[in-house]
């Protein structure tokens, strides 16, 4: 006998029968959140995935705390930080901050900017200076590097003749950046004399960063200078009114001014080296250099008008001007540190044994750089590695 094989309701189901109205509904429900919990699981994927891939501090799991306490799962976070002992700070909030995420749409996440490089504006070379002589030689009164600091020359010099005759006897202007130096101010032996807790020489171990040195200037025991010698506290001689002065600040700066009217006494000065009145004031020569004589500007050796000069001033950018040569008049000496720039100028030694000006060069040894002469000044170039009779002037390099 052949068993017949009851036929399939053509609505409902072999296993569940007919399907009823409110059956066909729920299903119909089921099916519909089923659809919705698969996008929003797609959704929620892609929000995750950017909560993860967005830049900010903490790693992945404090990244999804910060997406679920933001996106109403609140509770399923802190029961498993409970469950892991995990702490969030009582701050956390639902900021663009707290993710991590930039608020300005038009800057993609991920891409945090970075603030531009600061850059030192380049030393450029000094302007060359007129030269006493008409017509100049090829290249005189040009500034060239004599000494560079990361590549950039912070000390420079160029060469003039005195007169059209003694071109064997040059002179020598140096034009020194402020901002990269350090001045530093030492006595001698015999000047200003005395004991001092600052050396009388350049000791081996204080030449690191060593890059040039130069004269002082008349005696101040005996009065030569018309002013006095201040260093840390103390003074020789006494600080004179009206007195050309160097000025040198704790910060390591140098100043050139008149004592009491461009200059005075301030907590941050250690030192003071008076010399005379000033060579250059406002910019001009001043009337004593060509009404001045042995009163006001020391007695020449033989009495010879050009003879060994030096002098040290300040331009209008505050940066240091250096003359020194072997024939050198006292209007000769005013003229170079005018027309190389300085604003204020002030007259240093003079006769032969006293002026010069010595660069170092570390390129062998940092710690025991060469010295080399400015031009053919009579002493030899180590003579500031030796103890010094006279006060002088040590540059260094500034970190």
């Amino acid at each position: 006998m052949r068993l017949r094989r009851k036929p399939r309701d053509p609505v409902g189901d072999a296993e569940t029968g007919p399907t009823s109205p409110g059956r066909s509904r729920r299903r119909r429900v089921a099916y519909a959140a089923l659809g919705a919990a698969v996008a929003a699981a797609v959704v929620a994927g892609v929000c995750v995935h950017d909560a993860l891939d967005a830049p900010g501090p903490g790693g992945a799991q404090t990244k999804l705390a910060h997406w679920g306490r933001c996106h109403g799962l609140g509770s399923v976070v802190s029961l498993v930080e409970n469950a892991h002992q995990g702490k969030v700070p009582a701050d956390a909030s639902c900021t663009a901050d707290a993710l991590g995420i930039r608020a300005n749409p038009l800057r993609p996440a991920g891409r945090p900017t970075s603030a531009p490089t600061p850059t030192v504006p380049p030393v450029p070379l000094h302007a060359p200076v007129q030269p006493l002589v008409s017509p100049a030689q090829p290249g005189e009164g040009d500034f060239t590097a004599l000494v560079r600091e990361e590549g950039q020359p912070v000390i420079q010099s160029a060469l003039v003749r005195p007169d059209g005759y003694d071109i064997g006897f040059p002179a020598g202007i140096v034009w020194m950046k402020q901002h990269a130096l350090r001045f530093d101010l030492h006595p001698g032996v015999s000047e200003p004399g005395g004991s001092w807790p600052v050396p009388s020489t350049i000791a081996p171990g204080e030449r690191a960063g060593l890059v040039a040195a130069y004269n002082g200037g008349f005696k101040v025991s005996n009065g030569d200078s018309h002013g006095g010698f201040y260093l840390d506290g103390r003074t020789i001689g006494y600080l004179r009114d009206g007195a050309a002065s160097e000025v040198f600040h704790r910060d390591g700066s140098l100043t050139v001014g008149v004592w009491n009217e461009d200059v005075r006494m301030a907590p941050d000065v250690v030192g003071v080296r008076q010399c005379l009145v000033p060579l250059v004031r406002d910019g001009r020569i001043t009337g004593a250099v060509y009404n001045g004589g042995t009163e006001t500007w020391g007695f020449d050796d033989g009495g010879n008008p050009a003879v060994a000069r030096s002098g040290v001033g300040v331009d209008r950018n505050g940066d240091i001007v250096y003359v020194g040569g072997r024939l050198l008049t006292v209007q000769s000496l005013a003229t170079l540190l005018q027309r190389a720039g300085a604003v204020t100028a002030m007259m240093l030694d003079i006769n032969l044994s006293w002026p010069s000006f010595i660069s170092y060069d570390a390129t062998k040894d940092p710690h025991d750089p060469v010295p080399h002469n400015l031009v053919n000044f009579v002493r030899a170039a180590t003579r500031y590695y030796d103890y010094s009779s006279r006060d002088f002037v040590a540059v260094y390099a500034r970190p």
